[in-house]
């Protein structure tokens, strides 16, 4: 599984991420692949035609925006938002949370169809798909 986390997200994130779970995962920021001023669409398209991407996101414009999110349903790529109260919460308690919800995270990644999107919760351990 690949995972990427967007600009909106702390790059500490995925480079603890990257250090628990080692090779097993390719696990990285945004900033680390792609140039920083990449928009939406291209960035969705470039991880699609690469498939197998997990995108983790407290950006949920690519749900509302129409553009974003018809580009998005297309692609190859699994969705994964951060409710909004785990998005306004500190660094750690997201480590803490995604570390939680990474078993969820991973069977979600391996079953479903590209261009799926789910809700990262604050408490539950159920992943909520956004509509």
């Amino acid at each position: 599984m690949r995972v990427l986390f967007d600009h909106n997200m702390s790059p500490r994130l995925p480079r603890s991420l990257q250090a628990l779970f080692g090779e097993q995962y390719e696990i990285v920021a945004l900033r680390d692949k792609f140039p920083p001023n990449i928009k939406d669409v291209e960035l969705i398209k470039a991880l699609s035609a690469q498939g197998g991407w997990v995108l983790i996101s407290g950006d949920r414009r690519i749900a509302r925006n129409k553009a974003e999110k018809s580009v998005f349903q297309s692609s190859r790529i699994i969705g994964m938002f951060l409710s909004p109260g785990l998005y306004k919460a500190p660094v750690i308690k997201q480590a803490e949370r995604l570390i939680v919800l990474w078993p969820a995270i991973e069977t979600t990644a391996s079953t479903m169809k590209g261009g799926s999107m789910f809700e990262l919760p604050m408490k539950s351990h159920k992943l909520s798909p956004l509509k």
